[in-house]
């Protein structure tokens, strides 16, 4: 498809023209990438080396780390190099490939965040069927089922982005590459193309968002029939996942279920749920969770303990 195009390479205009701000850019992401990338490292790592935590939410919670850090990698390094380049140039291979991965990782994490919200459904309102629901090889089996669908998603992004000829200019912007800022660049009546992207990404959002709140209101119901300390338990665990779930669904909603306009904010937007929300999940889920923080300190004295002994 690229050989029917005059643009080979786009320029990515990034958050601010500013020479100041672009600093500023640079060393705000810089942390924020870092932080993401070390939190959700910490939770994998301390995932799979702890047994206190082999349920099947820490299951999920391992894969929803997983798909932070790629998500975030998909974007944020390119915002962070472009904010001290003079010229920030994008391959069209690399463009598309940027496309390829946002939705790839972008839409596991929703299916992530299903499977985790269903986890709670099963252990609170059927706590006698939990083991037999949940067992180990019915969550390998979602967690593949999760990457086959974001597979099928992302390729389907992906070709409705090889479609779009352009013919110049190629100004994208935005800081990353995505099918909105692209149709703008396209030279074709690009109306039925968002069409099919609102009804693939923002039907995906939406669907997700009202089903993920759905079983979130049944839960929550469900709990007045446990005990106090129970329902605490429950609770925290459920006001962590409504957190997550609001925080990411909230900006994707806002870009992906509308006509192909465009607002001052949507950069600042996009930015908060590729970069914000990934960067703020692992804090949420080590903070509000007293299993998770247990486990890291059991692992950091059973690493100083070692070393002492050397």
């Amino acid at each position: 498809m690229q050989q029917n195009n005059n643009v080979t390479e786009f320029i990515l205009l990034g958050l601010t023209q500013d020479a100041l701000r672009q600093k500023m850019v640079f060393l705000i992401f810089l942390i924020f990438y870092v932080g993401t990338v070390v939190g959700n490292m910490l939770i994998i790592v301390t995932i799979k080396c702890s047994r206190s935590l082999g349920s099947p939410m820490y299951f999920f919670l391992f894969y929803l780390s997983f798909a932070d850090s790629c998500f975030s990698t998909s974007t944020a390094p390119r915002l962070i190099v472009d904010a001290l380049s003079t010229k920030k140039v994008i391959s069209y291979n690399e463009c598309m490939t940027q496309v390829f991965a946002l939705h790839l990782f972008g839409c596991m994490e929703i299916f992530v965040l299903i499977l985790m919200a269903a986890d709670r459904y099963v252990a609170i309102c059927k706590p006698l069927h939990y083991p037999r629901i949940m067992r180990r090889q019915v969550c390998l089996l979602l967690i593949i089922l999760a990457w086959i669908g974001s597979f099928i998603h992302s390729t389907a992004q992906i070709i409705l982005a090889l479609r779009l000829p352009f013919c110049g200019p190629n100004l994208i912007d935005h800081y990353c590459c995505d099918l909105q800022p692209l149709l703008k660049l396209a030279c074709m009546d690009t109306y039925k193309i968002n069409l099919l992207l609102v009804t693939n990404s923002g039907a995906i959002c939406s669907s997700s968002f009202m089903l993920l709140m759905i079983s979130y209101i049944v839960i929550l119901h469900s709990l007045r029939n446990h005990s106090a300390e129970g329902r605490k338990k429950a609770l925290s665990t459920c006001t962590s996942h409504i957190i997550v779930v609001v925080l990411f669904f909230g900006p994707c909603i806002f870009i992906y279920t509308r006509p192909p306009t465009t607002f001052p904010m949507d950069k600042m937007v996009a930015v908060f749920y590729t970069i914000g929300t990934p960067f703020l999940n692992p804090l949420i889920y080590t903070l509000r969770n007293a299993e998770v923080k247990n486990a890291m300190r059991k692992l950091w004295h059973v690493k100083t303990a070692s070393e002492s002994k050397r």
